[in-house]
């Protein structure tokens, strides 16, 4: 009798902590975060919609919307609403690059091993490095 070395596949419900035993390649890492992101903007909806209506109602509500990076919101400090706001530009800019790159596949067909791993990295660049620098002009 041969011995198999295979490890068995996990069952139909798998729980959370077993998928973090997974090493992920990068095209798995830019689809979980494209939910992620997705989420995290749906979620933030109603404070979307007040950062922009504060910015443009008035020049008065435009003092609330600068005043609010500045000194805070509420009971929350100024750091808390600029780390939401970044963690906003972080979520916006990796959704819509992975967007990009599921309509580039779409279009030409690009489903190659290779492709999907180089088009997921590129993706997570991008969106870190611009999220980076937005976040430099957001804080200094």
């Amino acid at each position: 009798m041969a011995e198999t070395t295979a490890k068995q596949r996990p069952g139909a419900n798998m729980r959370l902590l077993e998928a973090t035993q997974y090493r992920l390649p990068p095209a798995g890492w830019v689809s979980i975060l494209h939910r992620v992101s997705g989420i995290l903007m749906f979620v933030l909806l109603p404070f979307i919609i007040w950062l922009l209506d504060k910015s443009l109602t008035s020049e008065i509500s435009y003092g609330e919307f600068t005043s609010a990076f500045m000194g805070g919101l509420w009971i929350f400090p100024a750091i808390i609403v600029k780390l939401v706001v970044l963690a906003l530009i972080w979520a916006y800019l990796h959704h819509f690059f992975a967007g990009l790159r599921h309509l580039w596949m779409d279009a030409t067909h690009s489903v190659s091993k290779e492709f999907g791993r180089t088009s997921a990295l590129v993706t997570l660049g991008l969106s870190i490095v611009l999220t980076l620098a937005l976040g430099f002009k957001l804080f200094f």
